[in-house]
């Protein structure tokens, strides 16, 4: 009798650690929360896109601290047990934690709340920040257009709502921390400083990031690496003055033309950057390197069609794919001088101005190639005008090893809410402080974006499907339960 009560108990126990033991290892789908709560979630950051959070102007900053102060009040209704404003020489942080347990991997969240600016708006089909749903023929679901809906605003959301879904529903399985910031559109230099003065604070395992997109809905991949950036200001002068056209036309040096002539110099017939000393360092990728990444799906039609041109164009001997990713680049994002108002004014400017950004791929210094650059395009300048260069801000490119714990992590996650494994993809993009992070922070780094590169960030008409917004609250989740069970 006392043998069949015990083996009568001891079957009853292990029924019950196997069902606790079943919430540790399985994490339940977030579809059923996410669905209950879908206009909810798509509401709260409609109102968060329509503050024009635009670091790159100071006449917003009243509206960039508003955000801060929204995002703070979020994190708090989301489940973070401490959440504070941080202030820095710039714009605030917004700090947030829940330590659960701390014997438990500890994931850092970034994102940023700053936008770009909306220029030109005259090319916008609705007012920036005046968020609309419109249904498009990648999203029929809808898809929101709004200046920072996908870059960053709509995909650091996401974060936010997968934490609320984690806490609500008792499925949190590790500590979390979360650091945004306001000016990651104007080169995160605060962000440096707050890094470098609370590494405690901010100690971690592994570090997640939503501010990169995939190939396709139904093709999920993972970002495996940064370009790095050096973006630099140059200014051209001539006489004292501006000057009559017919006048003086072919007998002094014209700015504007000198400074067209400059930069065409950069480089050659074959798209070939021109700087002395600028492929240095660039890591030629082997051949066998670049037929794994000619396996990911690529349409060059497509690609065409989507931006509303008749072909591609670059350096010469590489793809589309391998010329945005794998190879630095050079290119000119703004250039002014002179009239440009309506009509006619014939006039020799004394000045021409333009902003040029290089792209850098890993093991190239961002600082050694401003230097080069600026070293160069002083040099090459014709008698009759003074050139200068003003460096801006800049960063090192970034690599994510495929077989680190948080990158297989990552994997998982999109296959069980994707059904497919993820395809590790390098952008071309920048975020210059994913690398400071590796350096300060002693932690990898994860991009899991779930944006689409036709969401058209830094362009007017910015948008974010609905269902890649859904999809990454329902994938994130799903990641800090394999990086905790793998973390064991």
């Amino acid at each position: 009798m006392l043998l069949i009560t015990f083996s009568f108990y001891t079957e009853i126990y292990l029924q019950v650690a196997s069902e606790i033991l079943k919430v540790k290892l399985f994490m339940k789908s977030a579809k059923p929360y996410i669905t209950q709560h879908k206009d909810r979630f798509i509401d709260e950051l409609l109102s968060l896109l329509k503050i024009p959070s635009i670091s790159a102007d100071k006449a917003y900053a009243k509206d960039v601290i508003r955000t801060a102060d929204v995002i703070k009040s979020s994190l708090e209704k989301a489940g973070c047990d401490h959440v504070e404003i941080c202030e820095t020489p710039g714009y605030p942080i917004v700090y947030g934690e829940k330590i659960i347990d701390p014997t438990l991997p500890t994931i850092l969240v970034y994102g940023h709340y700053d936008v770009q600016p909306p220029d030109p708006i005259e090319l916008w089909d609705s007012p920036p920040f005046e968020p609309v749903i419109k249904k498009t023929e990648l999203h029929p679901q809808g898809a929101i257009f709004a200046r920072g809906s996908c870059d960053d605003k709509g995909q650091m959301y996401m974060h936010v709502k997968a934490m609320e879904y984690m806490t609500t529903t008792g499925q949190l399985p590790c500590n979390v921390k979360f650091m945004i910031e306001g000016e990651e559109e104007v080169g995160s230099e605060s962000l440096g400083w707050f890094v470098e003065r609370n590494q405690e604070k901010l100690s971690n395992d592994v570090i997640l990031i939503s501010d990169t997109g995939m190939i396709a809905n139904d093709i999920p991949s993972i970002t495996t690496g940064l370009r790095g950036l050096s973006y630099v200001e140059v200014e051209v002068t001539g006489p004292n003055r501006d000057l009559h056209s017919g006048l003086y036309g072919g007998a002094v040096a014209n700015p504007i033309n000198v400074l067209t002539k400059m930069i065409a110099s950069l480089t050659d017939e074959n798209n070939h950057i021109t700087i002395p000393g600028f492929y240095d360092d660039v890591e030629e990728l082997s051949q066998a390197e670049r037929a794994k990444m000619a396996q990911a799906p690529f349409s060059k039609e497509a690609y065409c069609k989507s931006i509303g041109i008749e072909d591609t164009y670059g350096e010469a001997t590489y793809t589309t794919n391998e010329r945005n990713s794998i190879r630095p680049t050079l290119d000119v994002n703004g250039i002014w001088g002179g009239y440009t108002g309506e009509g006619a004014k014939t006039v020799i400017a004394s000045q021409a101005f333009a902003k040029i950004s290089m792209r850098l791929v890993p093991d190239q210094n961002w600082k050694e190639i401003t230097t080069l650059f600026k070293n160069h395009f002083e040099s090459i300048a014709p008698k009759g005008v003074t050139v200068k260069v003003n460096p801006h801000h800049g960063g090192q490119a970034y690599v994510t090893p495929i077989d680190s714990l948080g990158y297989k992590a990552a994997s998982k996650a999109y296959e069980s809410t994707f059904g497919k494994t993820p395809i590790p993809q390098r952008s071309g993009g920048s975020i210059p402080i994913v690398a400071l992070f590796e350096k300060e922070l002693k932690s990898k780094t994860i991009l899991m974006g779930f944006g689409l590169d036709s969401d058209a960030i830094h362009s007017p008409n910015e948008h974010f499907g609905v269902w890649n917004y859904l999809k990454g609250i329902e994938t994130i989740p799903q990641f800090y339960h394999y990086f905790t069970q793998m973390s064991k």
